[in-house]
């Protein structure tokens, strides 16, 4: 079966109920995690700079990619489809597959951080069950429940919820626009902004493997494409809304950080609460006590409106998979009633309620969410690879047929250059992901611990390939 067919097989029982607008907002809900504003203060003056950084050798790279490729492939599955198109079958299967099951460990880590940011509502009475296994547990368990039960009810519903995060994660930043120029106007800057503070710390370990984390900040563009079959002219709308979101995400992500630090000292910044912490702050200095409790708010209703576009666009990968029956054919069913991936979006809920149950008999709540944070970045990088190997060879492929073909710049020499920088900087973000966090009482048995989990998951799924493809062999 050709491409195109298959696309349009993937898509036939699809409703395309999505357009610029919701694209944007998607990419916002999914790209802009408003808590990495407080995870880069904590860097102090020097972040600023390595989110240029992160912008030039990554986030630009991977934005005109998904660009390309998402109008030279506009099918249902995005990066899996991708990575199929270019390299066969057996690697575009390891790009979906990771894809899929990074995010199976990405979704329990926000919702423990999303646990966490929703005690702040309540102030001190609430926080002291920050550390219950119950709460954490509950928690995260009916909100995950609740966010893919609107998404099997229809996307038409589904993508309200990244919508409103999307909303809410700007209303972040322009309550902190507003509130923190007016404290810095009365009392100056919490922070001291100099030339030398600008300039990081190349030596520091710290310093590199807080690249990856930017890196990982900066992801997310690819997701809207994986729903190409529920995009109105997805070829037009896909790289109209990245070059929209784009310039908004790495604005508010540049500007917001130093936001925080103007409302907090450097080394004070808490890496969850970093947000309520700095309203709080904020806060206090121009008599709005109020203001802590809001910032908890609006940064659990955005990271929601994140989990919601994230549940959306990755429940297409098994879904995808499931008609090329490389996964159980089931997956590849769609709602008769609501025209949604109900049996993928189901699967994804069982696995994340299993691991999270998992996690209330083992390890501490911090624990877990460091190591779950890892693994999920690791594995998220690797389709990362393939997306960035894909562009010249799809490139080469096309032989000048480019209609309806939106490129990257430099001409033919545009692939190699962008997809060249994004493939360095993922492989580098990779490696500096497996350098254990500071303060790590066993670094040896923790990168043990990634290594081994990574190449787990992934036998997992090539255990499933290779069983559902010996009767295509016969």
């Amino acid at each position: 079966m050709s491409e195109s067919r298959e696309g349009q097989t993937t898509s036939a029982s699809l409703h395309r109920a999505l357009g610029v607008r919701d694209i944007v907002l998607i990419n916002i809900a999914a790209v802009l995690g408003v808590r990495w504003l407080s995870t880069a203060a904590q860097m102090g003056p020097s972040s600023l700079v390595l989110w240029v950084l992160a912008v030039l050798i990554f986030f630009i790279p991977s934005a005109l990619t998904v660009t390309e490729l998402s109008s030279r492939q506009p099918g249902e599955g995005g990066i899996y489809l991708w990575s199929k198109t270019a390299f066969g079958e057996f690697h575009g299967f390891i790009s979906g597959w990771a894809y899929w099951v990074n995010n199976v460990f990405y979704f329990p880590s926000l919702l423990l951080f999303l646990a966490g940011a929703f005690l702040f509502i309540g102030g001190q009475r609430w926080l002291q069950l920050g550390d219950s296994i119950w709460y954490n547990t509950v928690f995260s368990l009916v909100l995950i429940w609740l966010v893919i039960g609107v998404n099997i009810i229809g996307v038409e519903r589904g993508k309200w919820i990244a919508s409103v995060g999307a909303f809410a994660a700007i209303a972040v930043f322009i309550v902190l626009a507003i509130t923190g120029t007016w404290a810095w106007s009365m009392h100056g800057s919490a922070t001291d902004f100099t030339a030398a503070s600008l300039i990081p710390d190349t030596s520091n370990f710290t310093t590199l493997t807080f690249f990856a984390t930017m890196t990982f900040a900066f992801s997310g563009m690819e997701l809207a494409p994986a729903m190409a079959g529920e995009i109105r002219e997805p070829r037009r709308t896909i790289p109209r809304a990245i070059v929209i979101s784009g310039i908004g995400i790495a604005f508010i992500y540049i500007v917001g950080t130093s936001l925080v630090m103007v409302a907090v000292p450097e080394g004070q910044v808490n890496v969850i609460t970093g947000i309520p912490q700095a309203f709080a702050a904020i806060g206090e200095r121009i008599s709005l006590p109020w203001l802590g409790a809001l910032g908890g708010l609006l940064l659990v209703i955005s990271s929601t409106g994140g989990l919601g576009a994230w549940v959306t666009g990755v429940a297409r990968i098994p879904y995808v998979i499931g008609i090329d029956r490389y996964l159980p054919s089931a997956l590849g069913k769609t709602h008769p009633r609501y025209g949604t991936p109900h049996v993928s979006l189901l699967t994804q809920a069982v696995v994340v309620s299993l691991i999270i149950l998992s996690m209330a008999a083992g390890a501490t709540i911090q624990e877990a969410y460091i190591l779950l944070l890892d693994l999920s970045i690791i594995l998220y990088l690797i389709p990362f690879l393939y997306m960035f190997a894909a562009l010249p060879i799809l490139r080469r492929r096309a032989d000048g047929d480019n209609d309806g073909v939106t490129r990257v710049p430099l001409g033919d020499a545009g692939p190699w250059v962008f997809g060249g920088l994004g493939f360095a900087a993922t492989m580098l973000s990779i490696v500096l992901a497996f350098i254990p966090p500071a303060g790590t009482s066993n670094p040896g048995l923790f990168v043990l611990k990634i290594a081994a989990s990574t190449f787990l998951f992934l036998a997992i799924g090539l255990g499933f390939y290779w069983r559902n493809r010996q009767p295509r062999l016969a």
